[in-house]
């Protein structure tokens, strides 16, 4: 018995059926089969006589997704292929989304790059035919950055003592209809609020046309981005911070001023750099409030204004080759500015960022 029973402990393991390792594509299959597949799209497309670049990305998108995944099945197997063919959807998704944002940043640069210049950026429309070469966007752009800044001056504070009630004592009632209202005003429309402030400024109250009008318009529509941003961020200061300064004996407004805020200050920032890109380009209450103008006007509690969303809007509809060069050029101008409010955004959120120390 002893001994049959070291021969069969002797006797060898059984074979695996099923290999340890398993074949895997090479790491440059997923960009060589995107570039089969635009060769077969643009091959497609041509044969088939479709006119439409926009039709052949969308060929070569449905052909990127089929191919990785018959590809990565006969390779890799069924379990391999389902997590290539997620992953290529997702990356179809990206391309696609990021598509128009940069062919319209590309064709805004071709069309306005002709433009700009130092003449365009200093001098205003006052006396250039609108069918004439010359004129720029100086008016304009002195508008927009006082019309902004005091829409900024007057919701970044009461946006921010919202959200700091909403945080640090909001409960009950109140708080929910408060919540219910900033969620309400976060969805209406520019043109809402353009009219609210004309029913009120202008024709209850009696003031007149000017840059003020419009900045209060768009404290309006910058104030719930605000107080959300700013909700977001009191929220993730952790309790332990409230805590230690409450055992220490400290008010709770002085906990507030002097710890919640500082350490949330640089995501609070950054909701009122990208609440102040949110508002720069609208045009409806803008036209609505402030009107027109084509001479520079430095005094936005008095007469009329120019706007650069209304400037464009005014250039493209005089129909001619010069005011279409015009409206191109304040439009590249435009992005511009909205993109390097979003960069500065970018900059204080990670000079902020507690890894950095600050």
């Amino acid at each position: 018995m002893t001994t049959a029973t070291s021969t069969a402990d002797r006797s060898p393991a059984p074979q695996l059926r099923r290999p340890l390792t398993a074949a895997r594509l090479p790491r440059w299959a997923p960009a060589g089969i995107a570039v089969l597949s635009l060769a077969l799209a643009c091959a497609i497309g041509a044969g088939a006589g479709l006119s439409s670049h926009l039709q052949w990305g969308l060929i070569a998108a449905l052909l990127f997704v089929s191919i990785s995944y018959g590809v990565a099945a006969k390779v890799e197997g069924h379990r391999q292929a389902k997590d290539r063919f997620f992953t290529s959807l997702v990356w179809t998704a990206f391309v696609l989304a990021v598509t128009p944002l940069v062919s319209l940043l590309v064709y805004t640069v071709q069309q306005g790059n002709g433009v700009v210049d130092a003449n365009f950026l200093n001098h205003s429309m006052r006396g250039v035919l609108s069918a004439g070469p010359g004129g720029g966007i100086y008016h304009a752009l002195v508008g927009t950055l006082q019309q902004v800044g005091l829409a900024t001056l007057i919701a970044a504070p009461i946006g921010l003592l919202t959200a700091v009630y909403l945080v640090e004592y909001g409960r009950g009632r109140l708080a929910a209809a408060v919540t219910f209202f900033v969620d309400v005003m976060t969805g209406i429309p520019s043109i809402v609020a353009g009219l609210f402030i004309l029913s009120v400024w202008n024709l209850a109250l009696g003031f007149d046309y000017s840059g003020f009008s419009g900045s209060l318009a768009l404290a309006i529509l910058m104030m719930p981005v605000v107080v959300r941003s700013t909700e977001e961020m009191l929220k993730l200061v952790p309790n332990e911070l409230r805590e230690a300064a409450f055992a220490l004996g400290v008010p709770k407004w002085k906990t507030i001023l002097r710890i919640v805020i500082p350490t949330a200050i640089g995501g609070i920032t950054t909701g009122v750099m990208l609440a102040v890109a949110r508002i720069t380009g609208e045009t409806a209450p803008v036209l609505m409030l402030v009107f027109v103008s084509d001479s520079i006007n430095t005094d936005p509690f008095n007469g009329p204004q120019m706007n650069l969303p209304v400037y464009i809007w005014q250039q493209y509809g005089y129909n001619n080759q010069y005011s279409y060069a015009r409206a191109w050029g304040a439009a590249l101008v435009l992005i511009a500015v909205v993109m390097g409010l979003n960069l500065i955004a970018r900059g204080i959120a990670r000079w902020r960022s507690p890894k950095t120390g600050h």
